[in-house]
């Protein structure tokens, strides 16, 4: 497509000719363009949105089969973004991972490999669809104790022994912006006949700019779900689905994408992702530069305040958990092991600074091409502050993950210095199969765990329980159980730990985890 196509919004310039012309709607929505409201004053800052609320009639085209604007919309998306196909989704990357798994496994009990750490909207496509899901145990950086994605290794050792497979799902980047190269896995997919789905819910931006690492798409993945609204500028709920290949079957997914998007799509979401694409369609890499700016400024003030660790990449190596860190994604933490991931983000919120997500020992703080340098110069001020009113402590009395090798931060010195040995406390976001890499098949339905089949029992006596409910720390949305899976005394003493820090709980019974649901004894059940 030529400059002046990339610099058009059909969508969007769609939707500013409705307003413009002041129709009488004699249509939904119900609020009339605002005017339920008392006009602007009634609305608010809506007002003008609902102006631009429509919905399916003359002219504004139809989601679902789509033949004017909206198509023309998502053809731009395919261009901008390196697809043959892709489709705008107006319930998040949710939308996008139940309809690919509900079109690469079209029957109950087909069988679907994929990383264990996946968000719960996979969980819940297992579910709809009915899989066998065969879990892979995703590799572990030991430097932070933060899981990745499977090795090539695993997936191609479970595509063996797995030759009915429907396809692999993994996730790329992860939560904290970690990942690694997807070609060897394309390949992997490929050459077993089947393909690869990407979870890149954190990767919208990825390939559009040198400095940021290459989408998966380019890598040869099959279908590809991206949550606009995360990392580029679309409003919340706006996400894409990318496809290309052969390997799915584009009329069933299409079918898919109907049954779980709503009939009655919001046009201003819709809009957003056409703006969106335009923005860095037009500008190319240069729409990132001032975000870029930004995270620059922050990694140079972070040298000054040794207190604080960064997550970076280890240097290059054979067998490495990860080799890309998404530069927008600035991963810190106490290298005093004085103040949890929990504790910083509360800090830092107080003075102002509202960070993404934090776990018991890192604060993941998002940067976007929106960024500017007064946002990381008012960051660095609040961990200055925070620093010179929070105590430090010696190194003998932090808390790191097993094989941490980053450096410290010793109080008595006030120096970096070489992690000891000692510390053994492995931390991660999510359960791991630590005996088998590749899980046996577990079947996922949408039965309900009757009444009669559970019990409500203190957390700290679970250990060795079947859970009857799925216990999700949110964010990032990763279950740690799910009903049906055996509660092992670390996933026991971590949900305890993650408990106690303030962590927050989503689908749990108890949203404050002091009790769980567990089969009866005698029961039992599958998931």
């Amino acid at each position: 497509m030529n400059d002046e196509q990339r610099n058009t919004a059909p969508l969007y310039e769609m939707l500013e000719q409705y307003k413009d012309k002041g129709n009488t709607s004699y249509h939904v929505p119900g609020h009339k363009n605002g005017r339920a409201y008392g006009g602007a004053a009634g609305a608010g800052f809506l007002s003008e949105v609902m102006r631009a609320d429509v919905t399916e009639i003359t002219g504004t085209d139809d989601l679902h089969h789509p033949e004017g604007v909206i198509k023309e919309a998502q053809e731009l998306a395919a261009d901008c973004f390196g697809s043959e196909e892709s489709f705008f989704m107006v319930g998040g990357s949710t939308a996008g991972n139940l309809a690919l798994i509900l079109t690469v496994c079209p029957e109950p009990g087909m069988t679907l490999l994929l990383q264990r750490n996946v968000h719960k909207s996979v969980i819940h496509g297992l579910m709809l669809a009915g899989v066998k899901a065969v879990f892979l145990e995703p590799q572990l950086d030991p430097g932070s104790g933060l899981a990745v994605a499977p090795a090539v290794e695993t997936v191609q050792a479970a595509l063996a022994a797995y030759p009915d497979a429907a396809g692999v799902l993994v996730t790329m980047p992860n939560y904290y912006g970690m990942g690694n190269d997807l070609a060897p896995l394309a390949e992997a997919c490929h050459s077993s006949g089947v393909p690869l789905l990407v979870d890149e819910a954190h990767g919208a931006h990825y390939g559009l700019h040198p400095a940021l690492p290459a989408g998966a798409l380019r890598s040869g993945a099959d279908g590809v779900v991206q949550s606009t609204h995360k990392m580029l500028p679309a409003l919340t709920m706006g996400a894409m689905l990318h496809i290309q290949g052969p390997r799915l079957d584009r009329a069933l997914l299409r079918q898919r994408l109907a049954m779980v998007q709503s009939s009655s799509p919001s046009y201003p979401v819709m809009a957003s992702l056409d703006l969106a694409r335009r923005l860095v369609h037009s500008q190319g890499a240069a729409a990132f530069t001032a975000g870029l700016a930004a995270v620059d400024i922050l990694r140079r003030g972070l040298t000054e305040l040794p207190r604080y660790g960064l997550l970076q990449p280890p240097p290059p190596q054979g067998g490495a958990a990860y080799v890309t860190q998404d530069p927008f994604k600035a991963v810190i933490y106490d290298a005093t092991g004085v103040l949890s991931g929990f504790e910083l983000q509360r800090g830092l919120e107080d003075r102002g600074c509202v960070p993404e997500m934090s776990d018991e020992r890192h604060v993941v703080l998002l940067f976007s091409l929106g960024s500017r340098a007064e946002d990381a110069f008012q960051l660095l001020e609040a961990l200055r502050d925070m620093d010179m009113k929070t105590e430090a402590v010696s190194i003998v009395e932090s808390i790191f993950p097993a094989g941490d090798t980053s450096p410290v931060y010793d109080a008595q010195t006030s120096t970096l210095s070489e992690r000891p040995d000692s510390f053994d406390i492995h931390i991660s976001t999510w359960n791991n199969y630590k005996e088998n890499v590749i899980s046996a098949p577990i079947t996922f339905s949408l039965k309900p765990v009757a009444a009669g089949e559970k019990e409500s029992i203190n957390l700290a006596d679970s250990v060795g329980r079947m859970a009857a409910e799925m216990v999700v720390p949110y964010p990032p949305g990763i279950p740690l159980l799910y009903p049906g899976e055996t509660i092992t005394s670390g996933i026991c003493s971590r949900l305890i730990a993650l408990a106690r820090a303030g962590a927050k709980f989503q689908a749990s019974a108890d949203p404050a985890l002091q009790t769980i649901m567990v089969y009866n004894i005698q029961k039992g059940g599958e998931a």
